[in-house]
């Protein structure tokens, strides 16, 4: 394929070792090539540093850990959190929801679609009592023949984008403008909402603890990769360009 780093191939036999771990990604042969551009800067940072390993695995994770360390989350760090993010502490949250959801496909334009869809979000708008009639009409969705109706959902049912819009809007709320999710674009109302309570501190510390320091140990070592990157010599391939989980 042509592929360097720092004078070292990246060859087909390698890509072709690799590819099968990468098959759910985007572009699994750009995640491939990634992943393997990264792992030989680390390898080539372990022998300019002189660490040990039995195994590459080994080697690469000596690296990390020597590079990339940083403190455990503190009881402080972890209040702070949690006094700023009560949302993810709520346990028993129940939404009751609708939505017209506007398929994505290759045979209807996209901005055709999208001025459907906002036409349809203002008269819903002006007329809440078309929804359900609406819904049945225009929804991509099974739920479109029961009015759009997705029935009691709790936190993390649906897609991040849509879950954030359901526990944010009152009872009988629409939601201003489309929503837009993997799935196509939605027009959500909420019918009604109940809330939960939120977990005492002491019973999610830990698990709160373990969450921070992962996410700072994660942020350090993907600056650590770009500063790697960026003092490599790396030919045949766009590291800017690619998209890629980063070696764990």
């Amino acid at each position: 394929m042509g592929i360097s780093v720092n004078g070292v191939e990246i060859t087909d036999a390698m890509v072709e070792a690799e590819l099968p771990r990468h098959e759910d990604a985007r572009n699994p042969l750009q995640a491939t090539v990634h992943e393997l551009i990264l792992r030989e800067l680390l390898l080539q940072k372990a022998r300019a540093l002189g660490l040990p390993g039995d195994s590459d695995d080994e080697i690469v994770n000596a690296v990390i850990e020597s590079q990339c360390r940083v403190p455990d989350a503190d009881e402080a760090a972890c209040r702070t959190f949690y006094s700023n993010n009560p949302e993810r502490f709520r346990n028993g949250d129940l939404a009751e929801a609708s939505h017209i959801l506007f398929q994505v496909t290759d045979t209807v334009p996209l901005e055709l679609l999208r001025a459907t869809a906002n036409d349809v979000l203002e008269e819903v708008k002006a007329n809440p009592e078309r929804f359900a009639e609406l819904a049945q009409k225009y929804s991509n969705c099974p739920s479109g023949q029961v009015g759009g109706n997705l029935g009691q959902l709790q936190r993390g049912d649906t897609v991040p984008e849509f879950d954030a819009v359901i526990f944010r809007l009152n009872d009988g709320e629409i939601c201003d403008s489309l929503v837009e999710t993997r799935f196509g674009m939605h027009i959500i109302r909420v019918e009604r909402r109940v809330e939960g309570r939120l977990l005492p501190f002491e019973m999610v510390s830990q698990q709160l603890a373990e969450f921070l320091t992962h996410t700072a140990q994660s942020r350090a070592l993907h600056q650590y990769l770009q500063m790697l990157v960026g003092e490599a010599k790396i030919e045949g391939f766009d590291m800017q360009g690619a998209d890629s989980p980063l070696v764990q």
